[in-house]
């Protein structure tokens, strides 16, 4: 029983620590981009669409559109946890006094951390222009 309490207790210290609460609003903020997409995805759909389950309206989009979207919500997650795992690099190396490739991390963290964001704003203005 006394573990329960030693987990309870590490993790209200893991709690008080600013790496803990940004990676927590890293992943918070990329979950919000993916629920704007998707948002506007759902309304895309042709059987949703038929169901009359969707309250907007958008243009039928081709078989390529839809791969092409598809794929870069797949990039949109990989860069999001590559962003992530840089972050996490950046606390180690920080951590372990190797500033090089903390440095090193964090270039690398604010690179595909704009990816991932441009990928998601791609998908927001394109189904915004298709979709009223």
């Amino acid at each position: 029983m006394k573990w329960i309490i030693d987990d309870i207790k590490r993790g209200w210290a893991q709690l008080q620590r600013w790496q803990t609460w940004l990676t927590i609003f890293l992943i918070a903020g990329f979950a919000v981009l993916a629920y704007l997409v998707a948002s506007y995805a759902f309304k895309t759909d042709s059987v949703l669409s038929y169901l009359r389950l969707t309250n907007g309206h958008c243009r039928t989009m081709s078989n390529g559109l839809i791969i092409a979207m598809f794929t870069g919500m797949i990039f949109f997650m990989l860069t999001a946890m590559l962003t992530i795992g840089e972050a996490q690099r950046y606390f180690q190396s920080q951590q372990r006094r190797a500033y090089r490739d903390a440095a090193q991390a964090i270039k690398w963290g604010i690179f595909w951390a704009c990816c991932a964001i441009c990928i998601a704003v791609a998908a927001l203005v394109f189904f915004k222009a298709n979709c009223y």
